[in-house]
This record gives structure tokens, sequence and C-alpha cells, in this order.
């Protein structure tokens, strides 16, 4: 096992689990950062895995995870994760399951899922943008193997808002690029505030600047494309995020 480190820049970093072994009781370093830079989050991982970041204009890129060398140290900066804009940064990084599939096969299994939805009485299940050039069919022994390696990422948005998007939808790139989009975010939407790897038996817990809480299952959360602004989650007051 490996420690995926992130920052707020974009910088990623990756390191033998077995460094962390011994930690002294006054602290060890676990990474060096550049003058207002931070830590946005630090996963435990294999080889096989992909990294998932997620910016707060909505943009995210995922990259395998070997193509983050190994550092032998602990007190360099890293590599680039992804290159941001302006006034841009990463708010949260996942680590996904690796799966071997062409655009072709995950477009057509996308289809058949929405297809399934709605089937099952999902009325504003939507099919994902681009499967419309699904033309290649594929067998029910590999929907059901897709099926089970399928994720879903839920995204929140600073104004409650967020949806839940097949990991199928965000493709494997290089590391260090601009990236795709994760979800709109308008000015209803807010910028985002977190992005993660949800099971559709799970709960998630909100809480607003405000002191408001709620809490709701994940499988009432709508799944939607990633170029979409999701639903409302948490009615948030105004000026409350």
């Amino acid at each position: 096992f490996h420690v995926m480190f992130a920052t707020k820049s974009g910088n990623v970093r990756r390191n033998k689990l077995s460094d962390f072994q011994r930690v002294n009781r006054n602290g060890k370093i676990a990474m060096k950062l550049d003058e207002g830079d931070r830590l946005v989050g630090v996963k435990v991982c294999r080889e096989d895995e992909d990294v998932l970041l997620t910016t707060a204009s909505g943009m995210c890129i995922r990259f395998p995870v070997d193509t983050v060398r190994v550092f032998a140290g602990r007190t360099s900066t890293g590599v680039r994760g992804i290159r941001l804009e302006k006034d841009n940064h990463v708010i949260s990084m996942a680590i996904l399951r690796h799966v071997e599939t062409t655009s072709e096969e995950t477009k057509a299994y996308l289809k058949h899922a929405a297809a399934m939805r709605r089937a099952a009485g999902e009325a504003d299940a939507e099919e994902p943008e681009d499967t419309e050039t699904a033309d290649v069919a594929i067998g029910q022994d590999r929907i059901a193997e897709l099926g089970a390696a399928e994720q879903f990422i839920l995204t929140v948005t600073e104004n409650g808002y967020g949806k839940r998007t097949s990991s199928y939808e965000y493709r494997t790139s290089g590391r260090g690029g601009k990236g795709i989009i994760a979800i709109q975010t308008t000015s209803r939407n807010g910028p985002v505030v977190a992005a993660f790897a949800v099971e559709d038996s799970d709960q998630i817990m909100l809480v607003t600047d405000g002191g408001q809480l709620i809490r709701t299952p994940v499988d009432g959360i709508r799944i939607a494309g990633r170029n979409t602004q999701g639903v409302t989650i948490f009615r948030t007051r105004e000026d409350e995020h």
C-alpha cells in the first residue's frame, strides 16, 4: 500500500505507507508545502487504482496512481496533478477503482444503465452525454461485470446542490492536464465543496457555516451526467453555505 497526498495548488505525492510506520510523539513532517498551499486530501491507495482530483470551479481530472512516482523522502512538494486556472483550487481527492474498458464500451454501458433506471420508474433518469454514439454491442456478462465495478461520485456545491455521477463518465487521462467538467458551478450552485465516491446504502450529513445540519440517504440524490447542475440536497438560507 501507498499514501497519496494532494494539495490545494494541484500537486500530488506518493509515498510508501511504511514511511509513516513510526511517528514520534511530537509528529513527523508528512509533506513540504509552498507558502499559501495546504493539504486537501491524504488517502491510502494501491498501484492498480486511480486518483480523482476535483476543483472549486467544478473541474476534475482522473489519472492512474502509478503515473505518480513513489517518492523516497517526505519533504518534497510532489508533482503536478492538475493544471489550475487563475483563482481556482483543488478541494478534494478520491481514490477510485481502475477498470480496463474502452470509451465505446463505457458509452454503451451508460446508455444501458440509464434505460434500466427509466424502466424501473425513475422518471427523471436521463441519458448521459455522448451515448448517442454508443453503437457497440456489449453482452450481458460484460454489462454485469461493468455494473459490479461501477462507482458513483457524489459532488456537492456551496449552495446545497449536488448529484451522483457514474465513475465511467470520468475518463482516465494523463496527470497534469486541465481536466474535464465535474459539475456546472453556476451562480445558483456556487463553488464545489466536496466530491467523493458513495454507495447506495450510504447516508450523508451536510453542515452549514450557520450551524444547520441535514442527514439524508444517498440513494435519494439524482444520478446525472457530469455537465449538469444537480438538484437541491440542502435548502440553505440566504448567505449560508
